[in-house]
Formats: C-alpha cells, sequence, structure tokens
C-alpha cells in the first residue's frame, strides 16, 4: 500500500488541482536524462539502475519513483510507503530539483512540504494503520 504523489509543472498559485484549467496541459519538466541527472545530484542514495523505475530509501520510509520511458518527462508519480512525516521534506526536494510540484492524488492538494499541512499524508497513515491492524 502507498501514498501516490505527482509531480508535474503546475502554476505556483494554485493550492488545488481544481484551481488548474480543466485544459491545463503542463509544460514537460525536462529531457529525461536531464531528469535522472538533477535526481542523481541531488539524491546520492537515490537507484536509477532501471531508468523508468528509481528507488530512494531514508531510515523510516521509502519512495518508488515512477519516471517512466518517455523523453521528454512530463511528470512523475512517486509511491510512498513509511510512517515518518520527514518524508515531505524528501517529496519537497524532489519536487523541487526537477522544477515541478507535488500533488497530493488522495486531496487533490499542493503539498507544501510542512509535516503540519499535509492532511493526505496523516490520513494515509491513519487509514494504512487501520487496516494493518484490522488486518
Amino acid at each position: 500500500m502507498s501514498w501516490d504523489v505527482f509531480i508535474f509543472k503546475a502554476p505556483p498559485h494554485a493550492n488545488l488541482i481544481d484551481e488548474l484549467p480543466k485544459d491545463y496541459e503542463p509544460p514537460v519538466l525536462a529531457a529525461a536524462s536531464d531528469v535522472r541527472q538533477r535526481l542523481v545530484d541531488s539524491f546520492r542514495d537515490v537507484d536509477l539502475s532501471d531508468p523508468a523505475w528509481g528507488h530512494l530509501t531514508g531510515p523510516t520510509w521509502s519512495i518508488e519513483l515512477n519516471i517512466g520511458s518517455d523523453d521528454p518527462v512530463d511528470s512523475i508519480m512517486l509511491h510512498v510507503r513509511g510512517g515518518s512525516a520527514d518524508v515531505l521534506t524528501v517529496i519537497a526536494r524532489i519536487a523541487a530539483c526537477v522544477g515541478g510540484r507535488a500533488l497530493d492524488t488522495s486531496t487533490g492538494e499542493f503539498l507544501s512540504g510542512h509535516p503540519a499541512e499535509s492532511t493526505g499524508w496523516h490520513g494515509f497513515r491513519k487509514y494504512r494503520d487501520q487496516v494493518l491492524c484490522d488486518g
């Protein structure tokens, strides 16, 4: 089970996905090689041995980076697992290094990087813990 975060270029004024025009076509993030190089430069521990699926692991979390095989890269989907809110800072760094914004797919909110402001992350953790305890 993962919490999914979508990274793409979005206007800085938008707080919610619903604030974007219905016909919004986000610009590309960058060439695939540039996206991967930015990730390597920003996260020395990122595993990009499979260029379409990266992995980044911290002490209490892991992130799968679905970069895809398209060139240029227009978005990255993050599949986040773990329990610590410090992963939100890492997500913000990923978004910044590739020139995008992070969208919480469960709430439709753009993430700020501040743990207290992420209702989606806290909701995911609560749901995950309930499912794991009840299962």
